[in-house]
């Protein structure tokens, strides 16, 4: 009985011991710092804005601080190379190398830096609803403009970008961008970019989700 207790007393002070080493590695593990999205991301992401977004009116642009990881705003699963496949986004054209690389680069969000240059004042907002007084303001991407009553809206509110894949030759790029707006309305796109002659230019875009106002959530395309 004696021989018992001893060992229920080991025990209990084993388990006192060890349990906090034990959440300490867990709580540094979940603190650690998320890497920083390298400076060659930040042309694409230009062109992505420029090209599908700003308008003459632009006057500010709200982005999500840490980049996307999910292709599908009902949809949280990483992306995976079988994920394209059944996707068959771009009618199944984009290099298996350029998917790779993309979903490899996105199992983990990454940290944007204030390298944007597409020509007029951004802000960073960390996640939804944490973003400035200009959150309420709706907008459109260029793509899809229609005139309002007051001209075009101001202030995109907001973006959220991927990291960008890269071809073994680098001459192919692919990138996410979504546009989810505090109306409910919103898309989700697919930017394929190509380089000729040393110049970057969006070559096609994929549509993967809309959701509109008269919808309960967000379709696919």
């Amino acid at each position: 009985m004696l021989m018992r207790y001893w060992y229920g007393v080991i025990f209990l002070m084993s388990l006192a011991l060890f349990q906090p080493a034990a959440a300490a590695v867990s709580i540094a593990a979940m603190a650690e710092p998320a890497e920083p999205v390298p400076a060659e991301d930040y042309a694409f992401f230009d062109l992505a804005v420029e090209d599908k977004f700003l308008t003459s009116h632009t006057k500010l642009v709200l982005i999500e601080r840490m980049t996307a990881t999910h292709l599908h705003p009902d949809e949280p699963q990483l992306p995976t190379v079988a994920s394209f496949t059944e996707g068959d986004y771009f009618d199944g054209r984009l290099p298996q190398d350029l998917v790779r690389d993309f979903v490899g680069k996105n199992q983990r969000p990454s940290r944007l830096d204030t390298r944007f240059s597409f020509g007029v004042r951004y802000r960073f907002m960390m996640g939804e609803g944490g973003g400035d007084a200009e959150a309420s303001v709706p907008v459109i991407p260029a793509a899809w403009l229609v005139q309002e009553e007051g001209g075009a809206p101001d202030v995109i509110d907001h973006l959220a970008f991927s990291r960008v894949g890269l071809n073994l030759r680098a001459d192919q790029a692919l990138l996410y961008v979504a546009n989810p707006r505090p109306n409910g309305t919103g898309a989700g796109f697919l930017l394929w970019f190509v380089r000729q002659k040393k110049v970057w230019s969006l070559h096609d875009t994929e549509v993967l989700w809309v959701s509109r106002p008269d919808q309960g959530q967000s379709g696919r395309r």
